[in-house]
């Protein structure tokens, strides 16, 4: 594909626009339960920041596929949580303020994270003969404008404006949505007989990618016995990967949209798999209270 002004522009500005709303929904108290939930935060983060990059990397290994595409991989696997996992918790009837805090918690140390991860994939998969560089401050800036810095803006709004942001919020979710779903047709028909062969090399890769993590997440949270609703959450957390976000980085800030690839196929994958979940929890759950 050919990079163009939707990428350039587009792309942040859909990721910005989901900021914005995921920011108008959130209050000062989401960050404090940290305090209350510090295992499950400990663990969750952990999982996100630094397994599932290992994940992505073994599966770069095991999997045979173009460098560039290798590169989308790693980048789709170091991005965190997006505001699409909040909604999947919920549906799936997990521990949604455990899944706002993770979410808000990874997208602050991910910031950090993703220039260093992604220049190691490039300097890996491209070597010197890479002609597109990912530097860390310039990264970290923009990262920090089309992602911390809509969520700031929102969380202002919310807590001055109260009754205006939640009816905001509602609009600037179906915005999100339909500049996401249109952002995905535009890199998947753009691809044209180029496609095919990259579905035959990523959607293996992708598919694993979310089925590794989501059993890493729901794993890890009942090796360290968290309650059951934690478990879900977990597994949505750490499997749901932000795309909007390694589109933007791959297609928009690396300008190659041919890496933004797995992010596309991952975009539309991972709302087969939640479903998947979603189902699961809510029998999961309502066996539980069952029991009880």
């Amino acid at each position: 594909m050919q990079s163009s002004l939707f990428t350039a522009v587009l792309l942040p500005l859909a990721l910005a626009v989901v900021m914005l709303g995921m920011g108008l929904s959130l209050v000062p108290e989401d960050f404090q339960r940290i305090t209350r939930y510090p295992k499950a935060i400990a663990i969750g983060t952990l999982c996100q920041v630094l397994v599932l990059p290992l994940i992505g990397a073994l599966l770069t290994q095991v999997i045979p596929m173009e460098p560039a595409i290798a590169v989308g991989l790693i980048v789709l696997a170091v991005c965190p949580g997006g505001p699409s996992s909040n909604l999947v918790t919920y549906l799936a009837k997990g521990d949604v303020a455990l899944s706002v805090t993770l979410t808000a918690v990874s997208s602050i140390i991910t910031v950090f994270t993703i220039p260093i991860f992604t220049n190691l994939a490039l300097q890996h998969f491209l070597g010197q003969s890479a002609a597109i560089a990912l530097p860390i401050g310039p990264t970290m800036l923009q990262i920090f404008l089309i992602t911390l810095l809509p969520i700031a803006i929102g969380m202002t709004l919310r807590h001055r404006f109260p009754n205006t942001a939640r009816r905001l919020e509602k609009h600037m979710s179906r915005l999100a949505a339909a500049l996401l779903m249109l952002i995905i047709a535009l890199l998947l028909v753009r691809e044209g007989d180029k496609l095919p062969g990259f579905v035959a090399q990523v959607g293996a890769g992708v598919l694993f990618l979310n089925l590794l993590a989501m059993l890493v997440g729901f794993s890890a949270g009942k090796l360290f016995r968290l309650p059951l609703a934690q478990q879900i959450c977990m597994a949505i957390e750490v499997g749901i990967q932000n795309g909007t976000l390694a589109i933007a980085i791959t297609a928009g800030l690396l300008n190659n949209p041919d890496m933004a690839v797995p992010a596309a196929l991952y975009s539309l994958l991972m709302y087969v798999t939640g479903f998947a979940v979603i189902l699961y929890g809510r029998k999961a759950m309502l066996y539980a209270s069952a029991l009880k």
